[in-house]
Parts: C-alpha cells; structure tokens; sequence
C-alpha cells in the first residue's frame, strides 16, 4: 500500500515537472535565446539552444554587411526561437530576427532620445533604397539621401553612414530613416561658425551650387554666396557656364557681407592682377593695336586687346563710307581686327577705339588723285530737293547742287531731267576732307557763257533762235551750242513799228537779228530789242548816206544802204 501511494506522488511529481519544464520552454518561443555551435558545415551552423532537439540556421545570416561571416564549432550565439519543433522536429531558430530584435530595443532607444544611428545603405527599392541598421532594414526615401539631388549613388554603398529615425512601427516592422537630417543639421552649425567668422576680404574655397543667366551660387559649406558674371573674370563673359559648371571646387574672395540678410558677395577676379592698372601707358592715344571682337550692339562693338581690356568701336569710327548700317555688317564676333585708340579713362574704365583710322581715309585719297577741276564720270545714286549725288572713285559720293546743273535753266527744271542711275560727266569743284565733303558741277563743264569780260557787250548783234512765243513776246536762245544762253524779248521791244509788235510774226525755229541792250552778270542775264537794233541801224544809215539838211527823204538814205548792204553780200 505504502509503496503504491509512494509510486503515485512519484508519477504526479514527474508529470508537474515535465509539464513545468515544457511550459516554460514553450514561454521561450518568440524570444532571443543563447546556443552554441555544434557544427558548421554546407552552409549551415547547427545550434544547441537547450532543448530536446537542436536547430540548423543559414552561414549567411551572421555575416556583417559587407564582410564574410567568421564561425567556428564551440562558439556562444544569440538566436531568435519561433518555434520548439518544426516538421522536422528541429528547433526553429533565426540569426536575423535575433539580431532585428537586439537593433529594435537600441532603435526605438534613439528614436525617443533622438539621437543619431548608424546605418549602411545595401539596397534599391521603388522611391528609395534599403538600409541595414545593424539587423534592422530601415527605408531611406529618395529624396532624404542629401540636400542635394544626387545622380549617383554608388559612393554611398557599403559604406556606414549617420542617419536619423523618422519614424518607426515595430508592429509592422517598418522603419523610415532620412541622411538629408543630418546633413542639414551639420550644415546649419557649419553655417552658423562660418557666418560668424565670415568677414569682407576673407578667401574661401567652395562648390559651384548652381548656374544662372546673372551669376554662380558657390556652396562655402553650409552657407551659399552669390558670385556675378562679372566679378567671375576680368574679361568679358556673356554666360557663367562660359567659365563654371555645377559642382566645380573654386577659390573665391569675399566681396561683400550683410549679416543681417546673410547675403553674401562673392569674386574670383578679385584674386587676379587688375589689368587696367597702368592702362594709360600701355595704350596710348594714337597707337594702333590688333584685337578680337567680344560683342557686338546697336552703338558699336567691343574689341578685346587684352583677356579683361575691352575696348568700343562706336559705329560712327567703323568705316569711312557705310553711314547708317548695323555694325554687324561691318565686323563679326570673333573677328581680329586692327584699331586705333581713340580716348583712355582709366577711372571709368573705358577704352575707345576707331577701325577706319587703321584705314585710308577715302576723302584725302581723292583728293591726291583728283583735286579741283578734274573731270570724272559717275552714275547718279540719289536725287534730293537740292541736288544730285553722284557715285565717285573710292566708293564716295559727291554732290552736284541744283544751282550747279545749268546755267540757264532754274535749279528745279534742271533737276527734273535727271534720274536714278543715270551716267553722268561731272567737274570737281572743291573737296572738303575734314567735312568728307566733295562739291561738283555739271554746268561747269561747258564753261560760263557770261564768264568772260569781251563774252556779250551793250549794243553788240546778235542772232538769236526762238525757243518759244508767248503773249507778252518771244523767248530766244544765243550762243554756244554747248552752253547756249536764254533772254526774253518783250513785246514792245519786237519792232519800231507799233503795228509790227506782235509776237505772232514769228515762229519757234525762227532766226533773227537783235542788238543786247544790257548785260547783268550778277543776275545772269541778257537783254535782247529788235526795236532798239532797227534804230541804231536808221541811224547808222543817216549818218553815212545823209542827213536832215541834204534834203534826202529817208527812204532814200535807207535805200543807199541796203544796197551797200546787198553789194558787201
């Protein structure tokens, strides 16, 4: 009896014990257990945890990112048990959820604290990429990777960066870390050491941050300054990608800096030997210099001497002849070319310069080789309200004024028998070079019918040819055929006789005989009467055939003459 009931507590105390012990292995699932290696082979690392069974878990589990995995038989390992037996009836183990568990608690310890973790990026996922925060996969966004777009990443992987926690669920296992954070945070005390030491004058290394039409933005290392297109160079620079592209290393000085707005100005030629020092001396007024056209405007274009020289041609000091065109048509950029320096200002940093005084000027050229009187021929390229301008040797124009067309017809009837591009004799007759001015004549050419002192006198004959018949009397012509002069004869100036004064006797083509009455050389013009050249020729008659007293009537004293007259023919 004894024995029995001694049997019975025995059973009952094995059965507690092994109920305890299982039930406080089963309380072990889903924790971190310690094992030790057993053995290591084809890839797999067999653990015993303490249970009735061991477990097999994968080499490659307990290798550290970016190093081979280093295990040997006898070693002490923590691994996460998920299960007693599996269908194997082998422990269940797993090296990463150990380690995930173990990064879990230090993670959500510096996520509360705040504080910074370390992580390696091994990953590329859909709008990011994966990082290993020693077991943990944590999410980095694409655009928490750096301040900056950033094109390549493949310097950032494998390597352990600082990252901070954005957020983190461990029910769902997720994690979202940013590197951008702390950049920023690093860039700000960067930016608030350098800002407090930042001074005028100071020389600083930088990163081209980026390019626009007016300048360059250099990133000093947590603070950005602005660098003008035109303290990059001394030279002329139209763009800054002309001399910097985005991401270059440069060394520049600090120009300007508000430390209330934390603007601040940047230079590079400022490193540079101002090249307008000594300019005066280097080019004088007078001296003739080859250089390359830079630019070019409506007003002119810019000629550089000397990389940071540059100096303007006006347009009106481009070319002798070509008045009025765009100086584009006259250079291109890029062009050499030689000028002559006009004018230095060294305080307002200006150079002028003059491309047709490297030129011979066109006007001293005709003149050498045509002066005053010389005869030349040309085609007729404008017509004005008072004049003609003739095309002459040397690319020049001269011009004919409409008082020089005729010398007998009014300027205005002169000029209308003229046209665009009609040839045309012509006589030079003055040249004025500083005026670049060329005087010419074409009723010069035949010479002036009136110029001569015994040309025309008072109470000469002459035979006329009627031009025309008016009312009031006939107009005439006389003279040279090369330079025929015009006269009007009144009416009253046609016969003695009263009832032979009418303009109708006569026909145009007409020749008759008249005596000059006058001669104004000032107002160029001759006054013509057949009534006056009939009276000197009755007169002429009684004083050779007779007189008042001999008695003889005039008819005969003008009948004796005309037949002295007839008998001399």
């Amino acid at each position: 009896m004894a024995q029995s009931l001694a049997r019975t507590v025995e059973k009952e105390s094995f059965a507690s014990l092994l109920e305890e012990s299982l039930g406080a292995a089963e309380s072990l699932e889903g924790t971190v257990v310690k094992g030790r290696v057993v053995a290591v082979e084809n890839d797999m690392v067999t653990i015993d945890v303490g249970l009735k069974s061991e477990g097999r878990v994968a080499l490659k589990e307990f290798a550290v990112a970016g190093q081979p995995p280093e295990l040997k038989a006898g070693d002490t390992v923590e691994v996460y048990l998920e299960r007693m037996e599996d269908k194997n009836g082998e422990a269940m183990l797993s090296r990463e959820k150990a380690k995930r568990e173990e990064a879990w608690a230090l993670l959500e310890k510096s996520f509360n604290d705040q504080t910074r973790v370390t992580g390696v990026i091994f990953g590329r996922v859909k709008g990011g990429f994966t990082v290993d925060l020693s077991g943990a996969v944590a999410f980095l966004p694409g655009s928490q990777v750096d301040i900056r777009p950033v094109r390549d990443i493949s310097p950032l992987l494998g390597t352990p960066q600082p990252f901070q926690i954005l957020k983190m669920d461990r029910s769902r296992g997720n994690i979202v870390v940013s590197r951008r954070a702390v950049l920023e945070e690093s860039r700000a005390e960067a930016r608030s050491e350098l800002v407090a030491n930042l001074k005028e004058g100071q020389i600083l290394q930088g990163v081209v941050k980026n390019i626009t039409d007016y300048g360059a933005f250099v990133d000093l290392g947590g603070v950005d300054g602005l660098l003008h297109v035109t303290d990059i160079a001394w030279r002329r620079i139209n763009h800054p990608s002309e001399a910097l592209q985005i991401g270059q290393t440069v060394t520049v000085q600090v120009i300007r800096f508000n430390p209330e707005t934390q603007r601040i100005s940047l230079g590079m030629k400022q490193l540079e030997a101002d090249p307008w020092e000594g300019v005066e001396a280097k080019y004088p007024v007078g001296a003739k210099f080859k250089g390359r056209v830079t630019n070019i405007t409506d007003y002119g274009a810019f000629v550089e001497l000397e990389p940071g020289i540059e100096g303007l041609v006006h347009v009106s000091e481009m070319s002798w002849t070509k008045k009025n065109v765009h100086p584009g048509k006259i250079v291109s950029t890029s062009q050499e070319v030689e000028v002559m320096v006009l004018d230095v200002d060294p305080q307002k940093r200006r150079i002028s310069l003059g491309l047709k005084q490297c030129l011979d000027n066109p006007w001293e050229t005709f003149t050498d080789k045509f002066g005053p009187g010389t005869e030349l021929e040309g085609e007729v390229k404008n017509i004005t309200e008072f004049g003609l301008f003739v095309g002459l040797p040397g690319d020049i124009d001269g011009m004919v004024h409409m008082s020089d067309l005729d010398w007998n017809k009014s300027g205005e009837e002169a000029i209308a028998e003229y046209k665009k591009g009609d040839r045309v004799k012509v006589k030079v007759l003055d040249v004025d070079v500083e005026k670049e001015r060329i005087s010419l004549g074409i009723k010069q050419l035949a010479g002036d019918p009136l110029a001569g002192d015994d040309t025309f006198k008072k109470g000469q004959t002459v035979t006329v040819t009627v031009t025309e018949v008016t009312s009031g009397g006939i107009e005439v012509k006389f003279g040279e055929d090369n330079a025929p002069i015009t006269a009007f004869i009144r009416k009253s100036d046609l016969s003695r006789d009263r009832q032979e004064q009418r303009p109708e006797r006569y026909a145009v083509g007409d020749r008759v005989d008249a005596q000059v009455t006058n001669v104004d050389k000032a107002a160029r013009r001759v006054s013509l009467s057949i009534k006056a050249l009939e009276m000197a020729e009755d007169k002429e008659a009684i004083e050779k055939f007779g007189s008042s007293d001999s008695g003889a009537s005039l008819g005969d004293i003008l009948g004796a003459a005309l037949r002295e007259k007839a008998q001399k023919e």
